[in-house]
């Protein structure tokens, strides 16, 4: 735009630039006023050395100094071939280069030594967009001859975050124990630590001779805690190369007393509890609904899955046969349902049903040993403890039973009240706080709270102290709702609330309590009115379908 002053009209021509390139590659084209040849073996390009010299630090340094190729009408070019050439002078006058698969390599390699940057990163860019899983270790390679930044970040970002198809490659068996260590390690790795495992192996075994001695650091990289305790049963703690390694066994040892031991975590002298290690950054927290009533008060197959990174509610694939209050508990980045009365029939059922995030899908799982509706069920190590609720006579059962994820077996354990995992006994808590019905509880922190239940009271229980606090009351006296805990806090679903003429509304509200505010705040809506229904999270890696 031109600017106007006190002093007169300053116009600005904004064509005159283009223009005036446009015309200079019409002189070279014709070969008019050219006064120099750049040639790759026979190949000549004529050329002015003064556009050449403005163009970039490489070609001035050139023609500007004392060197000899500032006299010559010819000036040779090693290393770079003549079709390549022909596109920096292409570039150089026209300010556009035709980057393609074949002629990437040797352009960016020519924009480098002629010091062109914006070429150089037009041609780390087209890279960046041919990145796949098969391709990215190479990438990362070819990155760090180029000292290519942009393209080193990311094919890093791509074989993190699609490392079970990477560890696929050949190209993973390449890498130095240097490279894999620090891929292994590295906390935005988007996998399953049983696949961490399995490409180590696949590494070491490549040339097992040669890498055998590695075992040990490499193994340390792989966070045991979070292998499902069936795989590291049967394919890690009786590996035959981890045995041979002394250090290794250690390890081993640390980790099955804390998977699978109820009796503490004390780990070997000198040895970090293995518990001490966080999961990868990669791992994402999902709240889960299942079942229960909805709008219509009928039975629901619905099961609702709610991302709170977007915000969004989403559907996932359907409950197996509409159960009345059954138990839902997750494990190893599973869903177990289980029991609860089958609508239509009078009796409950002991079947159990197994949900897959990652591949969105239900199977059935090992039966429980009784049958029970109404019960409650918690998850601790590689067990689930499926506690009282009501049986096929319709009696209120103080039974409990547990099943073991790595025998896939249920066993009974000791009945009600109040159960010691360690001693396999039960101990009764005398309290006069306690009056809520209906109500979910949920460990949040060191300190198990108990969800309203037609109050709009939060009472949290502090086991270290044996003593109830009181916490900020919910907005509504609400029952048979649903509440879990993601990250540190307290989410709470649906339910039914009394209103202050005391009659019973169903609700679709979700809510958000923060221990360290001790305040709650509204998160929206459910997609329908839903109660006595089941409330989760998961926690597991991201399913990615795609490729970048």
């Amino acid at each position: 735009m031109d600017e106007e002053s006190s002093e007169g009209l300053l116009f600005k021509d904004h064509d005159f630039s283009s223009d005036l390139l446009r015309q200079l590659n019409d002189l070279r084209q014709n070969r008019i006023l050219t006064d120099v040849s750049i040639c790759s073996g026979a190949w000549e390009v004529p050329c002015h050395r003064n556009v050449l010299a403005s163009s970039s630090p490489y070609f001035r340094a050139m023609f500007c100094s004392n060197f000899r190729e500032s006299r010559e009408a010819k000036v040779q070019l090693k290393g770079v071939d003549a079709s390549t050439l022909e596109r920096i002078v292409l570039y150089v006058y026209t300010g556009k280069a035709h980057i393609t698969v074949e002629s990437v390599l040797p352009l960016m390699e020519a924009a480098s030594m002629l010091q062109y940057p914006k070429l150089f990163e037009a041609c780390s860019s087209f890279l960046q967009s041919q990145l796949t899983p098969s391709n990215c270790l190479g990438m990362t390679r070819l990155s760090e001859i180029f000292s290519c930044e942009t393209l080193r970040k990311k094919a890093r970002e791509v074989a993190l975050t699609y490392f079970p198809e990477v560890a696929a490659s050949a190209d993973l068996k390449e890498l130095c124990a240097l490279e894999l260590r620090d891929y292994l390690g590295d906390d935005g790795l988007c996998g399953e630590e049983e696949k961490v495992f399995e490409a180590l192996m696949v590494w070491i075994k490549h040339d097992l001779q040669t890498r055998k001695r590695y075992v040990q650091e490499l193994f340390k990289q792989v966070r045991l805690q979070y292998v499902h305790p069936a795989f590291f049963h049967h394919f890690i703690a009786n590996d035959a190369l981890l045995q041979s390694s002394p250090p290794c066994q250690t390890i081993l040892e640390t980790a099955k007393r804390q998977v699978f031991s109820l009796y503490g975590t004390t780990s070997s002298a000198g040895l970090q509890p293995l518990w001490h290690v966080p999961p990868r950054n990669s791992y994402q927290d999902f709240l889960i609904l299942l079942g229960g009533r909805k709008d219509n008060q009928q039975t629901t197959r619905d099961v609702l899955l709610y991302d709170g990174q977007t915000g969004r509610w989403q559907s996932l694939a359907k409950l197996p046969a509409r159960l009345y209050k059954a138990s839902a508990v997750s494990l190893h980045r599973s869903v177990y349902m289980l029991g609860g009365m089958a609508v239509g029939k009078s009796v409950p059922t002991a079947k159990v049903y197994i949900f897959s995030l990652k591949l969105n899908q239900w199977r059935p799982g090992q039966p429980m040993l009784v049958a029970r509706y109404s019960h409650r069920s918690a998850a601790h190590k590689n067990f689930i403890f499926s506690i009282g609720g009501i049986g096929e006579g319709h009696e209120v059962m103080g039974s409990m039973e547990r099943y073991d994820s790595v025998g896939n077996v249920w066993e009974m354990m000791a009945s009600m009240p109040v159960y010691h995992i360690s001693r396999n006994t039960w101990f009764k808590m005398e309290t006069r706080m306690i009056k809520n019905v209906c109500a979910p509880a949920v460990v949040l922190g060191e300190r198990i709270v108990i969800v309203g239940g037609y109050t709009r009271r939060i009472l949290a229980y502090d086991p270290q102290s044996n003593k109830f606090v009181k916490c900020a009351d919910m907005k509504d006296r609400r029952m048979h709702h649903g509440a879990t805990v993601m990250g540190n806090k307290l989410y709470v679903t649906g339910g039914r609330r009394l209103t202050t003429d005391c009659s019973i509304e169903d609700s679709a509200s979700f809510d958000c309590y923060d221990p360290e505010t001790d305040t709650w705040a509204s998160q929206g809506q459910l997609p329908h009115k839903l109660f006595d229904h089941a409330c989760l999270t998961l926690q597991c890696i991201p399913h990615h379908s795609t490729v970048p």
